[in-house]
């Protein structure tokens, strides 16, 4: 067996859409693990060490919304959650609590192979133009090292998802700019909106950084709100620039 392949853990408690999945993400080059129910995801994920999950959030045992807690105190794995669930606020709920994107059921496979892919490549990506040939940005006490991925405050380090960090090396890349929203979710999550819920995404991605980085996060300093545009990160001043 090929040991570079990617490996993704399924977690549904539906065992056509587990078959499913993972006929065709083997097909398409993943190695694919299983799980049926909350306790057993957390089993496998401690076990396998996989390197998405794919996560259905109504579940037995343990919900998807709990999994996804649970992985966040001890991983940044990038998690794409499954909800049949109508309700716009509970898809966000979602995103709150550390998911990285969300599909909705019934839903198109070629989607999810593409949401998939698409949170790999940003995940692993290096880093974007306009960032310094050193890889390390510096503005009031936060430290951005985009050959490493990660951000210190002080002398803390900042646990940052996979995306979460691809979201803030982007606005840094052009700092002092504004992006759309549309613009943010296509260049990061790789899918243009098709839906106004879509650019929920970007929003509470931004609320999750703001909490990790601002000193008030209610009243941002670092990742600004751009009215009628989107978001852009305050303008970074080189030395020797006014």
């Amino acid at each position: 067996m090929d040991s570079t392949k990617e490996k993704i853990l399924v977690v549904d408690d539906e065992a056509s859409i587990r078959r499913i999945l993972e006929t065709r993400l083997s097909m398409i080059g993943y190695d694919v693990v299983t799980a049926a129910d909350g306790e057993e995801a957390l089993e496998t994920f401690r076990t396998a060490h996989p390197d998405l999950v794919v996560l259905d959030v109504m579940m037995p045992k343990l919900d998807g919304y709990g999994v996804c807690q649970e992985l966040r105190k001890e991983s940044d794995i990038p998690i794409i959650m499954l909800t049949a669930l109508g309700d716009v606020a509970d898809r966000i709920t979602g995103l709150e609590l550390g998911a990285d994107d969300y599909v909705v059921k019934p839903f198109s496979p070629k989607e999810l192979e593409a949401r998939i892919r698409s949170v790999l490549r940003r995940v692993e990506k290096g880093h974007s133009t306009g960032i310094p040939s050193s890889g390390v940005i510096t503005i009031n006490n936060i430290r951005i090292d985009t050959n490493k991925r990660q951000v210190y405050k002080g002398n803390e380090r900042i646990r940052l998802t996979g995306m979460e960090f691809s979201l803030l090396e982007l606005l840094v890349s052009r700092s002092g700019e504004p992006f759309s929203r549309a613009e943010i979710l296509q260049e990061v999550w790789g899918y243009t909106p098709e839906r106004h819920v879509d650019t929920r995404v970007v929003d509470v991605h931004i609320s999750r950084l703001r909490a990790k980085l601002e000193d008030d996060p209610s009243n941002p300093e670092l990742i600004l709100t751009a009215r009628g545009t989107g978001y852009l990160f305050q303008r970074i001043v080189e030395p020797g620039e006014e």
